[in-house]
């Protein structure tokens, strides 16, 4: 991954962002419709809220994109969502699988993935199935070997990442970084704290010229003004 890969994407979203850009307040009293409750897509990192490349997820099925996560992780030691201690180590790199038409898929019962499907992981291969899958060619037929590589496991080790019967584990506003505004800045929103001209030294000359341009037109009608008075 590169170093500069993600500068200018935020890696993360304030309480502000997420009220506004995840549904903002809605009528209706189902759980979606909460306004307290906005659901993170099953495919976006639970950290920077983005469609995720390379996933990664913990115990509990939580997703996570490596690159934003590694910086949190060194800044403040806890797990974004439930703010508990986290093991970088013993996170499972997840293998989601696509079909002709780019979307994620079951790769035994082909079915694609949607915000309804029971989604779930093996943590020992990484492979994400359909949990109909699972349910049917594994544990009804006591056949305890991943369904595309053979790797052994047993019924503890595999991992929920989504049940559309149980949704709380998607609600943005209850994810610990959330909640505590817990944000890492990039280079670049460093440097402009700083120094509010740094942007400049990554554009073009020409802008830079207009910059210099404006700033000496506004230089002189304050002059102009002072004399006036």
């Amino acid at each position: 991954m590169g170093k500069r890969q993600h500068q200018k994407d935020k890696m993360y979203i304030t309480h502000t962002e997420w009220t506004t850009l995840y549904g903002g307040k809605r009528s209706g009293t189902l759980v979606e419709e909460d306004t307290t409750f906005k659901r993170l897509p099953f495919d976006h990192c639970c950290l920077c809220l983005q469609p995720f490349k390379e996933p990664y997820c913990d115990a509990d099925g939580n997703v996570f994109e490596l690159q934003p996560l590694l910086p949190f992780v060194k800044k403040f030691k806890v797990n974004p969502v439930t703010g508990k201690k986290i093991d970088i180590k013993k996170l499972i790199k997840l293998n989601f699988f696509k079909n002709a038409q780019d979307d994620y898929h079951c790769p035994v019962l082909f079915k694609p993935f949607t915000k309804n499907s029971h989604i779930v992981a093996v943590s020992t291969s990484g492979n994400v199935y359909c949990y109909e899958a699972i349910e049917q060619l594994n544990i009804k037929g006591k056949n305890w070997k991943d369904l595309i590589n053979d790797t052994p496991f047993t019924r503890a080790d595999i991992i929920t990442i989504q049940d559309p019967n149980n949704l709380k584990k998607f609600n943005i506003s209850t994810f610990h970084h959330i909640k505590n505004n817990l944000k890492v800045e990039t280079e670049e929103e460093i440097a402009l704290r700083k120094d509010p001209h740094a942007r400049l030294k990554t554009v073009s000359a020409e802008t830079k010229d207009i910059y210099k341009s404006l700033k000496k037109n506004i230089k002189h009608l304050r002059q102009k003004k002072l004399k006036r008075r």
